[in-house]
């Protein structure tokens, strides 16, 4: 039986009870969002706010829907952290597929952008509707970063909906664990854009 991630696994209760998955908060887990975080150049800090300024301006008009959040946001995030040079591959709408019960059911879907690094899946982002919180989105990324090819070394996510970005780490090279970061807010604050153009960075030097 095939069927689609979004339609099969919709809370977070399932994706952790289908995934066997358990979430950890501790610090040391998750560590690439919080220590080890590269300086920003004074460059990147005026692209950042360029960034910013058009995406204040843009969302001023209303909600963003998903295209408009890939084209504003996750793309010239992507660009300004390093991710579309080398070593880094990058896939748009690249397909995912999950065999579960062994091989009873198989779970497809889509990922927004998919970031790789000498075959390991690095960045994963689920560009959701503004309406949407990023929390309605964390159930189809977990299982996203299940369908790592690679479980043996851990995978990233980042959740966005333009006004709220939240990181994701799992790992299952023994129990499946993942754990979570706080929540930034770019319009908030142009601190948080700065914040999560680090952490992107971070992960990008991460190889497991």
């Amino acid at each position: 039986m095939t069927a689609a991630i979004t339609e099969a696994i919709k809370t977070l209760a399932e994706a952790e009870r289908r995934f066997s998955l358990s979430r950890t908060e501790d610090e040391a887990f998750f560590s690439e969002w919080q220590t080890g975080l590269p300086e920003l150049s004074q460059a990147e800090k005026v692209a950042l706010d360029e960034l910013r300024r058009r995406y204040l301006y843009q969302r001023s008009e209303g909600q963003l829907l998903e295209g408009t959040v890939t084209l504003l946001l996750a793309s010239p995030l992507l660009a300004i952290a390093g991710f579309y040079d080398p070593p880094f591959k990058v896939r748009a709408e690249e397909s995912v597929q999950l065999t579960l019960d062994d091989g009873e059911e198989v779970l497809q879907g889509r990922i927004d952008v998919l970031v790789l690094l000498d075959q390991l899946w690095v960045v994963v982002l689920e560009s959701k509707k503004t309406a949407l919180s990023v929390w309605a989105a964390l159930p189809q990324t977990l299982a996203y970063l299940m369908a790592n090819p690679q479980p043996e070394q851990p995978s990233f996510g980042m959740v966005t909906n333009d006004d709220d970005i939240l990181f994701v780490k799992l790992a299952t090279r023994s129990q499946p664990q993942y754990a979570l970061s706080r929540v930034f807010a770019p319009f908030t604050s142009a601190g948080e854009l700065y914040s999560t153009l680090q952490i992107l960075q971070r992960i990008g030097q991460a190889k497991g």
